[in-house]
């Protein structure tokens, strides 16, 4: 019989201690080695018992959950999914979780205290076995990557540019970090503009736009109902809603606008990184350049696809550096990539292909 996944609750409500732990015992493959009701339990038994996962409350008395991830990640790195509120505030506080080093996240359906929790059940168990099987080793050197200056350099002015090139990017499962170690890299001069697609809760993806703003020099939005598509900005995927470009009779920025549907979901999501790939490379080839970033499932495969029938081109971040590799393996396996590329150098791929420049460097 396989060895099971050792799971630590961090959860400061009795009663929700109680309906995690027993979602994560309905699971054949999953226990509860303990619980944890605060964050000075929470630091002492993850040392002490070292789980193989551990669910992670934001909000806690004493010591949050952030205080929590910074010192287990410093003193004994551990898998953590986040569980906590679903709020404003909250969607914040994922993207700041996400940085510290947890490596998944998910809302609580009706806040810090969701009797309705046995929703998601089956997300839950879902994102404590992809935890599970992250490798940490790959995952903290990754995480070391990714540490940043929140405070962007003001000597690069700004200044219209034609758009050349519609960049796609699509993520899920440790993509978040990937996307804005991406996007510090990106000048705004370039004549592009990017359309990202990250699956996230809803709720989230206004937080994670504010995010790229506030650590690029790209102007960052979620993605609203006949936005222009202009150079040197980034449209963010609604959660819940496909993320379509389409052309216009407007002669401005060659007359792209952003449309989005409630279609039926895509490869099990919306929005679909496929959906998005699909539409840029009809409304826009063969300027089109697609991105394939860490993430499980087969997502942008399809989309993928139409862009290099259309004479665009493909980057995919390569196994060594991606959280879970079966969205980049998907394209790399179906032959459609032009470039198979560690994180840190996917932007000055970008930058090379948007200038009509290409380099194995």
């Amino acid at each position: 019989m396989d060895k099971k996944i050792r799971v630590l609750i961090v959860e400061d409500s009795f009663l929700m201690q109680k309906m995690i732990e027993e979602i994560v015992s309905s699971d054949p493959g999953l226990e509860v080695v303990d619980k944890a009701k605060n964050g000075i339990e929470a630091i002492e038994k993850i040392l002490r018992l070292k789980p193989d996962v551990v669910t992670l409350d934001i909000n806690m008395p004493g010591p949050d959950g952030f205080t929590v991830l910074k010192e287990v990640m410093k003193q004994s790195p551990t898998r953590m999914v986040v569980l906590s509120g679903h709020t404003p505030q909250g969607s914040s506080d994922m993207i700041q979780a996400l940085a510290l080093g947890a490596i998944d996240f998910i809302p609580k359906p009706s806040g810090e205290v969701s009797l309705d929790i046995h929703k998601l059940r089956d997300q839950i168990i879902f994102k404590i076995k992809i935890a599970a099987g992250v490798d940490l080793r790959k995952f903290l050197l990754n995480l070391r990557l990714n540490r940043f200056d929140t405070v962007k350099s003001q000597t690069e002015i700004a200044v219209p540019v034609e758009l050349k090139k519609l960049v796609i990017i699509g993520a899920s499962t440790g993509g978040p970090s990937a996307i804005l170690q991406i996007m510090r890299n990106i000048p705004s001069s370039l004549p592009a503009a990017f359309l990202i697609v990250q699956h996230m809760p809803e709720g989230f993806t206004l937080s994670f736009a504010e995010r790229i703003s506030l650590e690029s020099k790209i102007k960052a939005k979620e993605a609203q109902q006949g936005d222009i598509v202009s150079a040197g900005k980034a449209y963010v995927a609604a959660a819940g809603q496909h993320m379509a470009v389409e052309r216009t009779s407007d002669k401005r920025n060659n007359g792209l606008r952003i449309k989005l549907t409630q279609g039926p979901p895509v490869n099990f999501v919306r929005p679909s990184v496929s959906v998005t790939m699909e539409s840029a490379a009809l409304a826009f080839s063969p300027n089109v350049i697609g991105v394939i970033l860490t993430g499980i499932g087969k997502d942008g495969l399809e989309g993928a696809r139409t862009i290099k029938a259309k004479g665009g081109v493909m980057i995919a971040q390569d196994e060594a550096t991606s959280i879970i590799f079966g969205m980049p393996k998907s394209v790399i396996d179906a032959g459609l990539v032009d470039d198979v590329t560690p994180i840190d150098k996917i932007a000055r791929k970008i930058i090379q292909n948007v200038n009509g420049s290409k380099s194995n460097g």
